[in-house]
């Protein structure tokens, strides 16, 4: 059964609302870091394991160029490390320094206290159910279209 338009404009309105908090959760949750939203973001996807630049670009949904000046960034405080792709030497392989590894799970472990502090009147029932329904719901926008042209947001395995 199809969604209903009201519906849709309802979810278009929660989505864009919920973007909004999480940008104010994660920013309340990095006062003191050296990192921005934009590097703790990228710090991310290359925390999923070592893989080309332009595959990351690709599921980040931005340009090279802006990967690029992400990934100097995040290199420069010693967060990732780059090196030849063995089996294409123009591409380069990026993967988490033993620092951005570390760096990764204390923004992780920050984010989290922070959100829990936030859902203190959430029972664990809700916060399970609600995991699941975004999870639907990010893997229903991922596999449209629209998501495809833009940018796929799955792990693209080093080939």
């Amino acid at each position: 059964m199809a969604v209903a338009p009201e519906t849709a404009a309802d979810l278009v309105y929660q989505i864009f609302d919920l973007q909004r908090a999480v940008r104010c959760v994660a920013v309340a949750s990095m006062r003191g870091q050296e990192t921005g939203v934009a590097l703790q973001g990228v710090l991310r996807f290359v925390g999923e394991g070592e893989s080309r630049a332009t595959h990351l670009a690709a599921r980040l949904g931005v340009s090279a160029p802006v990967l690029s000046r992400h990934i100097a960034d995040l290199e420069e405080h010693g967060l990732v490390v780059r090196r030849p792709d063995p089996e294409d030497g123009r591409a380069q392989l990026v993967a988490l320094s033993e620092a951005g590894a570390a760096k990764l799970r204390a923004i992780e472990q920050q984010r989290t206290a922070t959100l829990q502090g936030y859902l203190q009147d959430w029972s664990q029932v809700d916060a399970e159910e609600t995991a699941i329904i975004l999870k639907k719901l990010a893997g229903s926008l991922r596999d449209s279209a629209r998501a495809k042209t833009a940018g796929s947001t799955e792990i693209i395995p080093h080939a």
